[in-house]
C-alpha cells in the first residue's frame, strides 16, 4: 500500500485576520479524493464542526484552482468599482452610494465594493498573474483577468496624476502621506499603491513626508528622499497637500480642523473615502475623493 497521500489544502486568510478567519473560515477546501487522506483531514478539522463551518473535499487541481478564482474574483470586483468611480466622477454621482446600491443585491454582496487606489498585498497581483499564466500554458484565455491585471496597474498611475491635479502641480510643494502598507492592519508593502504613487509625484517635483502606523520601517527599504515622521500631524505640519493612501482608523479619527492648521495649504486628497467632503469643506479644506460628486454634500 502507498505509504501517504498528497493533499492540497489552500488558506484563505486575510492579512490582519488570519487569526479570526482559521477559527471561523467561511469555507475549508481539502483537495484530495484519498479515502484515507480525507478521514485524516475530517478529523484535523473536526474541532471547527462546532460552528458548522462546511468543509469542501475536491480533487486536488480543483482546490487550487478555487484559490485563484476566489482571489481573481475578488480582485474583479475591486477594479470593477474603481472603473465605476471613474463614470461616477464624470456623470457627477457618487460611487459609494453606488457601491451600497449593488450590493444590497445578494448575488453582488457588499463586500470588496470599496472604490480606491487599486488592490495590492501578497495574494492578488501574484495569484491573478498565476492563473493567466496557467491558462496560458493550457491554451485558455482569460481576457477578464487579464483587463483587471491591466487595469489595476493603470489605476495606481492615474491616482498619482489625480493627486498632481488636485495640488495644480507639485513642483515644489511638499506633500504629506498618510499610509504606506497596502492596506491597514498590517506593514505589508508588497505590491502597494504607494510604491508606483510616491515616485511618481518625486519625479513630478514633490517633496515628500510620509507616516503609517506599521509599515515605516519595511517602508525605507523602498523609498528615497522620503522624510518618514513620527506621527499623522507630524506628517501633516507645514505642508501644501494631505494625502491619504491606506485606510487607518487612526486617520479617520484624526481631527480636520486640527489638521488644517497644521498644514501650510489647504489641499486633502482622500484616495480611501475616509472623510466627508462636508466635514473637510468645514474645515477649510479643499477636498478630493475617489468616485464622489464635486459638491459638499458628500
Amino acid at each position: 500500500p502507498d505509504l501517504f497521500d498528497v493533499v492540497s489544502n489552500p488558506e484563505f486568510l486575510r492579512e490582519g485576520a488570519a487569526i479570526e478567519d482559521f477559527k471561523r473560515p467561511d469555507r475549508v477546501v481539502v483537495g484530495t479524493l484519498a479515502p484515507r487522506a480525507k478521514a485524516v483531514m475530517e478529523a484535523i478539522y473536526r474541532p471547527l464542526n462546532l460552528n458548522k463551518t462546511p468543509i469542501l473535499f475536491t480533487a486536488r487541481r480543483t482546490s487550487e484552482l478555487i484559490k485563484y478564482a476566489a482571489n481573481a474574483f475578488l480582485a474583479t470586483k475591486i477594479t470593477f468599482i474603481n472603473e465605476i468611480a471613474d463614470l461616477c466622477e464624470a456623470v457627477e454621482a457618487n460611487v459609494q452610494d453606488v457601491a451600497r446600491g449593488i450590493g444590497l443585491d445578494k448575488r453582488i454582496g457588499a463586500k470588496f465594493l470599496h472604490a480606491g487606489p487599486g488592490y495590492g498585498g501578497s495574494c492578488f497581483p501574484k495569484d491573478t498573474l498565476a492563473l493567466v499564466k496557467t491558462a496560458q500554458d493550457h491554451q485558455t484565455d482569460l481576457s477578464i483577468i487579464s483587463s483587471v491585471i491591466s487595469a489595476n496597474e493603470t489605476r495606481k498611475r492615474r491616482m498619482a496624476d489625480k493627486i498632481i491635479a488636485a495640488c495644480g502641480g507639485v513642483n515644489g510643494k511638499t506633500l504629506g502621506i498618510l499610509g504606506l502598507a497596502f492596506k491597514p492592519n498590517t506593514d505589508d508593502m508588497r505590491d502597494a499603491p504607494s510604491l508606483v504613487i510616491l515616485p511618481a509625484l518625486q519625479e513630478a517635483g514633490a517633496a515628500l513626508k510620509a507616516y503609517d502606523p506599521q509599515a515605516m520601517e519595511e517602508a525605507r527599504n523602498h523609498f528615497d528622499g522620503v522624510t518618514f515622521c513620527a506621527g499623522p500631524m507630524d506628517a501633516a505640519e507645514g505642508v501644501d497637500a494631505v494625502i491619504v493612501i491606506t485606510e487607518w482608523d487612526e486617520f479617520r479619527a484624526l481631527s480636520l480642523p486640527k489638521l488644517k492648521a497644521a498644514m501650510s495649504g489647504d489641499v486633502l486628497v482622500d484616495l480611501r473615502n475616509v472623510f466627508s467632503r462636508r466635514e473637510a469643506a468645514k474645515a477649510g479644506l479643499a477636498y478630493t475623493g475617489v468616485g464622489r460628486p464635486a459638491t459638499p454634500a458628500t
